[in-house]
């Protein structure tokens, strides 16, 4: 764990309060750092404590986005409570109230302003560029998503704060908030994996290396290396799976939680019984190399 300083450069709120700040990559340092220019706003945090105020927090989303920190790595708690809806738009992030008036100026002189969202958290891409990843669609990454190098974004890939990729990955699904998958894996279009924010889930779902998750499938539990859930299969801590062996046998059936971060897993839906099965993955997954060259 380590303590952070930031140079950071926000937007105040008619009534003085912050609703966001930038740091450039530059601006953060492990030691503490200093300015002359008061147009600088110097910002300290610790990983071991929560943010108290919107400069931490923000700082907080930008050692992640930075690769600084990996996910769940510093302590986030409290951050939505900090942080208020913005209005994101074309002129920059504003209020709900003092967009208002900005809106009934811009209509007045003939001008549009456009938005892009009314979030606590903003697109990823506003603060934090990458050279090495792709992103097809900015609006569905937000700031403090850790994208490993090589990884690929597709339209409808979606990447929350405090969640992302250790390595190269093709990312068509859902990485939810604390969600970590490793190097080489695969999340298919409309794959989902379940997050910590809502639902009382307190276990971090997490997908190691040469992994795939199958179109629309989604998993409620971690998996170790080279596993694969196939496509339509939603696995969840409480499913039944019935376990066969290396002959083709059932061998005995559990709940899918007792097979929790173990490698080399095959999960199939039985066609003729539609039980949930677990067999030997044989298949490792391989990314297509060509895609995944991002420089």
């Amino acid at each position: 764990m380590s303590n952070w300083t930031g140079l950071g450069l926000g937007k105040k709120n008619s009534d003085g309060n912050w609703i966001e700040m930038f740091f450039a990559e530059e601006n953060i340092s492990s030691d503490d750092l200093d300015s002359s220019d008061k147009a600088y706003e110097i910002v300290s945090v610790s990983d071991d404590s929560a943010p108290a105020s919107v400069p931490e927090a923000y700082l907080k989303l930008h050692l992640l986005s930075y690769r600084l920190v990996k996910p769940n790595e510093t302590n986030l708690d409290g951050i939505y409570g900090i942080l208020q809806n913005v209005v994101w738009t074309s002129e920059g992030p504003f209020s709900i109230k003092d967009f208002k008036k900005a809106q009934l100026e811009a209509r007045k002189a003939n001008q549009h302003i456009l938005v892009h969202s009314i979030d606590k958290f903003p697109r990823m891409t506003d603060y934090v560029t990458l050279p090495d990843v792709r992103i097809a669609d900015a609006n569905r990454v937000r700031l403090g998503a850790y994208l490993g190098s090589g990884t690929t974004i597709m339209h409808e890939g979606f990447v929350n704060f405090n969640a992302g990729s250790l390595g190269e990955a093709m990312i068509e699904g859902r990485i939810s908030q604390g969600v970590v998958i490793g190097d080489k894996t695969d999340i298919g279009g409309g794959a989902s994996t379940m997050g910590t924010l809502s639902g009382g889930n307190d276990v971090i779902i997490s997908l190691g290396k040469n992994c795939l998750l199958g179109a629309n499938s989604g998993l409620g539990i971690p998996l170790g290396d080279r596993c694969t859930v196939e496509a339509g299969l939603y696995l969840t801590a409480s499913s039944k799976v019935e376990v066969i062996d290396d002959e083709g046998e059932i061998s005995k059936t559990l709940k899918a939680s007792e097979l929790a971060s173990k490698s080399d897993l095959l999960f199939i839906r039985n066609s003729l019984t539609g039980s949930i099965q677990c067999r030997p993955n044989k298949k490792i997954i391989e990314l297509n190399e060509e895609l995944h060259s991002n420089d």
